[in-house]
């Protein structure tokens, strides 16, 4: 009977503590959608090559998750002092890139044997990514959404776990074929799917468009730990780095309390 009482007692300073606690949370929540061009930096074509990041160009798309801990969505307060919730976002985020993959260079545009190779190869990959990210925010979150300042710029840092599933094919055969393959990627093509984890930086701007409402542009780099989400490893002197992503992106954000 005692053991009952103590076991009631504790559940009951819990609830109320928890209650409490919960309530000094003010979590508010944002849900959103991004896409644009995203820039693949491969083992395909010279990594700094103009032409070569330009046509190298695919696509990304996501699904954004905001919770912000300065406002309090049920009554019109005044924003937090703690600078922590007054300029941070924590966001979490699935997203979705593809780009078709292709030589461009002074080497590939060259009429020999080896420039014909590469041309002739061609590749693409897609990525499927989630994370988490820190975002802060210049001006307060509260005035930005009480319209104190329409435009509210950001910086984040984020991490994701990625899985990657990358293609390649030559039009001259099979590339396995020493004929076939250029001689720079001997021994370093791998097509198999695989998972990495990538960090990610971004800089970007929201636009207050009404009440429940913010437009996002946000330009954002994704260096993986890995160099084989293009099916490609190539340890030479023009490969210095793992791949990596430049992803500008618009968004809707839509406040959800």
């Amino acid at each position: 009977m005692i053991k009952t009482r103590a076991i009631i007692i504790i559940t009951l300073l819990l609830s109320l503590w928890s209650g409490k606690a919960y309530s000094q949370l003010y979590v508010s929540h944002e849900v959103g959608v991004i896409t644009g061009p995203a820039g693949f930096f491969t083992d395909y074509g010279e990594r700094w090559n103009v032409r070569n990041n330009l046509e190298n160009e695919g696509f990304g798309v996501g699904l954004v998750y905001y919770a912000n801990l300065a406002y309090k969505p049920y009554c019109n307060c005044k924003p937090t002092n703690l600078f922590f919730r007054k300029h941070f976002r924590i966001r979490a985020e699935i997203d979705y890139m593809r780009s078709n993959l292709d030589h461009f260079g002074p080497v590939a545009s060259k009429n020999t044997e080896g420039g014909r190779q590469l041309r002739a190869m061609h590749g693409n990959t897609e990525l499927y990514q989630g994370g988490l990210a820190l975002e802060y925010h210049f001006f307060g979150i509260k005035e930005a959404r009480d319209f104190a300042v329409l435009f509210a710029p950001f910086l984040s840092l984020g991490a994701n776990y990625v899985y990657y599933n990358p293609d390649a094919y030559s039009e001259l055969g099979p590339l396995d074929d020493p004929k076939v393959l250029f001689n720079t990627f001997e021994d370093g093509i791998f097509l198999e799917s695989g998972s990495t984890f990538s960090i990610s930086g971004s800089a970007g701007v929201r636009y207050r468009l009404g009440r429940q409402n913010d437009l996002q542009l946000e330009a954002r780099a994704i260096y993986y730990d890995s160099d084989k989400i293009d099916g490609l490893d190539v340890q030479g002197p023009q490969n210095k780095f793992n791949d990596f992503v430049l992803w500008f992106n618009l968004g809707y954000i839509l406040y959800l309390n």
